[in-house]
């Protein structure tokens, strides 16, 4: 496990405009490393749809990233609200986003689903008024 690259984030809540900048980050990285394109599309997805979540539903939190050869395993974590309902969350079209972050563009409830569609495993850890912890790996086949 030690020839992994580890890499940090932090995710600043309530900021639309830098939502997405560490999945940017990790894109660009995987692409350096010569990972191929699906697999960074895919990992890139699902982790900007988890920063979007951050920011809308948690006030930020932070990502780590660990990049093997094989595969990407990202902690996404937060300090929010936690999920009540993770099986009505995982629901398309099923979102709490209120109304000033839907007039964005965001919050159509299609974040979760697609994290689960674009990775390989999703594992969410959620405890009400604490926060919520989100495992993804994605394999890569470079």
């Amino acid at each position: 496990m030690s020839n992994a690259i580890h890499l940090h984030y932090e995710v600043s809540g309530e900021d639309f405009t830098r939502a997405g900048e560490a999945s940017g980050l990790v894109k660009k990285t995987l692409k350096k490393l010569g990972y191929n394109s699906d697999a960074i599309r895919r990992v890139a997805i699902a982790m900007y749809e988890a920063e979007i979540n951050m920011v809308i539903h948690a006030e930020g939190g932070y990502c780590d990233v660990d990049i093997y050869p094989d595969r990407v395993e990202i902690l996404l974590a937060d300090k929010g609200p936690g999920i009540p309902d993770v099986e009505k969350a995982m629901q398309e079209g099923y979102s709490t986003a209120p109304d000033n972050v839907r007039t964005l563009g965001f919050g159509a409830g299609m974040g979760l689903p697609n994290i689960k569609k674009y990775t390989d495993d999703m594992r969410i850890e959620t405890t009400l008024g604490v926060g919520t912890n989100v495992y993804l790996t994605v394999i890569v086949n470079s």
